[in-house]
């Protein structure tokens, strides 16, 4: 059998993001991009906390709010894998989290004064470096 590679995230002290936060939105982003895929097996608990070296608990409760979302799956004895694509939130679920994703993203950047073709071109150009990985 052959062993999870190291998750490549970071974490940092300085995002105002809690450590556990930024541990389940690099998961979700690399599962959603394609650089994770299904089956895929994830570092131990103990394993991801020494490799970012935080506290074990945080990456557990992580792992389970993952494994709760739908995005891990535990294999007993086995570890913890990305769990086969299907639809994690229901059609409203979703339309109310973009929703509150681009009310929040546009309170950010409306005081840095760029024009609004601007933005939309940095947003697009975003999307497309992301859409080979998943793709591929």
């Amino acid at each position: 059998m052959a062993r999870p590679q190291p998750l490549m995230i970071q974490v940092a002290t300085g995002d105002p993001r809690p450590i556990g936060r930024q541990i389940v939105d690099a998961v979700r982003m690399k599962i959603a991009t394609g650089e994770l895929s299904a089956g895929d097996q994830l570092p131990s608990v103990r394993g991801l906390a020494q490799q970012l070296t935080i506290n074990p608990n945080t990456v557990a409760k992580a792992y389970a709010e993952l494994t709760t979302e739908g995005w891990l799956e535990s294999r007993q004895g086995m570890g913890l894998y990305v769990a086969t694509p299907r639809q994690r939130l229901s059609d409203g679920e979703r339309e109310r989290r973009l929703d509150d994703a681009i009310g929040r993203f546009v309170n950010d950047v409306i005081p840095l004064g760029y024009p609004p073709d601007e933005v939309q071109a940095r947003v697009a150009e975003e999307f497309r470096q992301l859409a080979p990985r998943k793709i591929a």
